[in-house]
C-alpha cells in the first residue's frame, strides 16, 4: 500500500505538506497542489482512514440496532439513516436482531429481551461507534440504553424512557388529522373507523387525531362509530358489517391491512368502494396500490425518520453540549390520494 510518505518523496515536498493538501487544507501553491494530486492520482493511493480516525479518536461509524429488518417500516428508517450518513461522510455497522422471526410480535415482553439488546449494544460498544440509532418494530416506550452511555444514542420509530435519549416518532395524530380532513372535504360526515390494538401507542394518537378534526369542522363525535380491531384483515372484515348498519359513508382504517378486509366484505355486500362507501387507509403499505380500486391512505415519514435520527446522532457528535432532555422529534404524514374515495358533495 503506497503511503503519504512515499508520496511526499516522489513530490520532493514534506509529509505534513502532502496531508494538508489531501484534506483539503491551505497553504500550498496551486503547483505544489496540482503536482501532489497527480501523484496521488499515478500511484493509486488510498487513505488510511482506521489509523487516521484512531488518530482523531472517531470511528466515522453509526451503529444501529433494529428489531427486525423484515418488519415493514424497517428498511425505509434504514435508507434514511444510509442516506444522512452517505452525505457526512460516516458508514454504518448494522445488527439485525431478528426479534419478530424468532419470538412473534410479542418479543418485546420476553424475558430474554433485555439481554439480547444488552449484549447488541455492548458489540457496538467495543467496535468503537460515534454514536447508536435503536430502531424499533413499532411505536412504544422502552428503555434500551443505560443511562452512563459515554456515546451519543436515539430511537427511532419509539419513545424513550431514557432523559437524555431523544426519540424521533411519527406524528400520528397528524396523519388521522389529514386523513378525516379528507373525508370530511369530500362531504362525508358519518365516519367511522377500525382500530388498531386496544393499547397501542399509534391507536391512541390516530383516534385522538380523528376525533380533533371531528371536532375541528363542527361534527359530533359518535362513539358507536368506534369498532375496536387489532391490525388484522380479519378484524377489517369482521368490523364492515357493524359500521355499514350504523349507517357510515365512509370508513378510516388504521392500516392499510385492516383495509383489505374491509374491501373483502364490501365486495361480498355487493357495495361499491368510493360509490357507496368510501375506504381510507394508513401506512401506505406497498400492497394498497393493488387494492381495487387503489386505496386512499396515509404514508408513514419512514424516511425522514430515518434521517432525522441520524443527523440528531452526527448534531451530537458536533455539538456535544446542545443535548436536550427528553425531546421528541415528531416526523408528519402526508396523504397518498388515489380511487377509493369520493365525493359525497
Amino acid at each position: 500500500m503506497v503511503t503519504i510518505k512515499e508520496i511526499a518523496k516522489k513530490c520532493n515536498v514534506s509529509i505534513a505538506t502532502v496531508s494538508n493538501i489531501l484534506n483539503g487544507k491551505p497553504n500550498a501553491s496551486e503547483e505544489t497542489r496540482k503536482k501532489v494530486l497527480e501523484t496521488v492520482k499515478q500511484l493509486n493511493y488510498t487513505p488510511n482512514y482506521v489509523a487516521k480516525n484512531l488518530k482523531m479518536k472517531k470511528s466515522k461509524a453509526i451503529g444501529v440496532i433494529v428489531e427486525d429488518i423484515t418488519v415493514f417500516c424497517t428498511p425505509e428508517i434504514i435508507d434514511g439513516i444510509t442516506k444522512c450518513c452517505e452525505e457526512f461522510g460516516y458508514h454504518i455497522l448494522l445488527t439485525n436482531m431478528r426479534m419478530y422471526k424468532k419470538f412473534s410480535d410479542t418479543y418485546y415482553v420476553n424475558e430474554d429481551f433485555k439481554q439480547i439488546v444488552d449484549k447488541e449494544i455492548n458489540e457496538l460498544l467495543s467496535k468503537q461507534v460515534d454514536g447508536i440509532i435503536y430502531v424499533t418494530a413499532h411505536e412504544r416506550k422502552l428503555k434500551c440504553f443505560s443511562d452512563n452511555l459515554k456515546i451519543p444514542a436515539i430511537i427511532a420509530y419509539g419513545y424513550s424512557k431514557n432523559e437524555f435519549i431523544p426519540s424521533v416518532v411519527v406524528d400520528d395524530k397528524n396523519g388521522a388529522y389529514i386523513a378525516i380532513q379528507y373525508l370530511i372535504d369530500n362531504g362525508h360526515k358519518n365516519i367511522g373507523v377500525i382500530t388498531g390494538k386496544e393499547n397501542s401507542i399509534h391507536t391512541n394518537d390516530r383516534l385522538e387525531g380523528y376525533q380533533k378534526a371531528l371536532y375541528d369542522n363542527s361534527i359530533c363525535f359518535n362513539p358507536e362509530f368506534v369498532a375496536k380491531g387489532d391490525w388484522s384483515r380479519e378484524s377489517g372484515y369482521n368490523n364492515t358489517d357493524y359500521l355499514v348498519n350504523k349507517g357510515v359513508t365512509a370508513i378510516f382504517c388504521m392500516n392499510d391491512i385492516i383495509a383489505g378486509g374491509v374491501y373483502d366484505r364490501l365486495e361480498q355486500l355487493n357495495k361499491s368502494i368510493g360509490c357507496d362507501i368510501s375506504v381510507i387507509g394508513f401506512d401506505n403499505r406497498e400492497l394498497a396500490v393493488f387494492y381495487h380500486p387503489s386505496l386512499t391512505t396515509v404514508a408513514l415519514p419512514l424516511f425522514e425518520i430515518g434521517y432525522t435520527a441520524c443527523k440528531n446522532i452526527i448534531d451530537a457528535l458536533d455539538n456535544p453540549d446542545n443535548i436536550q432532555k427528553n425531546q421528541i422529534i415528531e416526523e408528519k404524514c402526508y396523504l397518498m390520494e388515489r380511487f377509493s374515495v369520493q365525493s359525497k358533495k
